[in-house]
């Protein structure tokens, strides 16, 4: 199974860490400037500088730099996708959308993806 992760912090990573964990090739995708923001936070390992939340949440995975705002970057996440299972993302309501990789487009790509978006409140509503 091949997984690509492009969520952040620790509910999407860790939905992705936990199918990493079972054998599934997961692929983190994170941003060129700062990376996933969890490398930042919390207690850094003094040997490398990365934070072990980060370390806890994308261990067995490998990792890539996107900036999915790039269209050739974004050309080559979309080539990913053709091969993908499962795609994890906990982006904030419509900013996949935004990007130009809302459901529909993925899904054209690859019909039978699995697109897991994680949120507290969903992705529409008086609460999202």
């Amino acid at each position: 199974m091949r997984v690509l992760d492009i969520s952040t912090v620790l509910a999407g990573p860790n939905c992705a860490r936990y199918l990493a964990d079972y054998g599934a090739e997961v692929i983190k995708v994170e941003r060129p400037d700062t990376g996933d923001s969890l490398r930042n936070m919390a207690w850094k390992d003094p040997r490398d500088g990365v934070g072990l939340w980060w370390k806890l949440a994308n261990r067995n995975k490998r990792t890539i730099t996107l900036d999915l705002k790039d269209l050739e970057d974004k050309k080559l996440f979309l080539e990913l996708v053709k091969d993908a299972h499962v795609v994890v993302e906990n982006f904030r309501p419509g900013a996949l959308e935004r990007l130009g990789l809302g459901p529909e487009v993925l899904h054209a790509i690859n019909p039978t993806l699995i697109l897991t978006r994680v949120s507290g409140f969903g992705q529409t509503g008086p609460y999202a």
